[in-house]
């Protein structure tokens, strides 16, 4: 064969293929969706991706952008990379975001001071008593919906992030004197009594910031649940807990309101139906979640103190006479008494 006919085959081979490829490529664009047709929204958590609160908020995000076939699609941000812990409510109302992790015992008390009473201690005995309260009571409801109008927002999901106990790297935890004078941190302002109460010396600090203060040593405490302390590696100092817990942190995912009523009505059920589903396992697990980490908390050396006896009642008369009166300043007296009468009857 000349080198005249070689280059003639050649270029039909190479015309075969082209074409082969170009017809393929047209089969294969003409398959997927169009991406003019999909609603892209961004969900932000402070969390860190091993956190027990993240992991259920990125199953919630896998469900839906599998279950929404093309139409919606959820970006996950953890670990605070768009926004932190006491930005996310701002950010959500805003619309910088359109789904975000909310603790609303940090976000909601500036919105509204009467959510201070979940965190009143020893009010609620569980998630589902707290819970119950704002959704279904006069009292509570009218919180609920005041905080959620004025933020423009709307519920997804519980996702709680645990219940709420002290750690320190100083020194067992085993009695009131043990506790004076401690180098404390504070999230929100509900913690403050109890903190004055004992003399300690109290740093403002969101979450981001509480690794490098125990590491520098400018805290050595902080009330907090037990997943935080493994997710973000705080138990590489804090070396004591004190049981029993004093309150049951809850975490919503919400969602912009105006974001989501613009949603057509089949999605909007969507986000409803996974948040209840995912919710309900977050739920479920969480207290195993905290009991497991005090367990691999203990492995590692840490101490935990159940409170019981003379030390109990010592704590107990603490938290009656100087604690709970600062506390409820921070919480109108219809309220409390209303979440009082709640839990009596229940």
């Amino acid at each position: 064969m000349t080198n005249s006919s070689i280059r003639t085959v050649t270029r039909k081979v190479i015309g075969k293929v082209f074409a082969s490829l170009a017809i393929g490529g047209l089969i294969t664009i003409q398959a997927l969706p169009s991406s003019a047709d999909e609603i892209v929204a961004r969900m932000s958590v402070h969390w860190g991706p091993t956190h027990h609160s993240a992991i259920h908020a990125k199953m919630f995000v896998d469900e839906v952008n599998k279950r929404a076939d093309g139409r919606l699609r959820i970006e996950f941000f953890p670990a605070g990379q768009l926004f932190g812990i006491r930005e996310q409510l701002g950010a959500l109302t805003s619309g910088a975001i359109e789904i975000g992790g909310i603790v609303p015992i940090v976000s909601f008390p500036p919105v509204n001071k009467n959510y201070n009473v979940a965190a009143y201690p020893g009010l609620f005995e569980s998630y589902e008593q707290q819970r119950d309260f704002f959704m279904n009571t006069n009292a509570g409801r009218e919180i609920w919906n005041d905080i959620t109008g004025k933020s423009n927002t709307t519920l997804l999901m519980f996702d709680p992030v645990g219940p709420v106990m002290t750690f320190s790297a100083a020194r067992e935890l085993d009695s009131v004197e043990a506790m004076r004078g401690l180098k404390a941190r504070a999230l929100i302002r509900s913690e403050r009594p109890l903190w004055e109460a004992l003399g300690a010396n109290t740093v403002s600090l969101p979450t981001r910031e509480v690794y490098t203060a125990l590491q520098t040593g400018m805290i050595d405490t902080i009330n907090s649940p037990p997943g935080s302390i493994r997710s973000y590696s705080w138990w590489e100092y804090l070396q004591y807990g004190q049981l029993p817990y004093q309150y049951f942190s809850d975490a919503y995912l919400m969602a912009n309101a105006d974001w989501f009523n613009g949603l057509p009505e089949d999605l909007q059920q969507l986000l409803l139906d996974v948040g209840r589903e995912v919710g309900m396992v977050s739920t479920a697990t969480i207290m195993n979640t905290g009991e497991e980490t005090l367990a691999q908390f203990e492995e590692r050396g840490g101490v935990v103190t159940v409170l019981d006896g003379d030390a109990k009642a010592e704590f107990d008369v603490l938290i009656a006479e100087e604690v709970l009166p600062g506390m409820a300043e921070l919480i109108d007296a219809s309220v409390l008494k209303a979440a009082q009468a709640y839990v009596t009857q229940q």
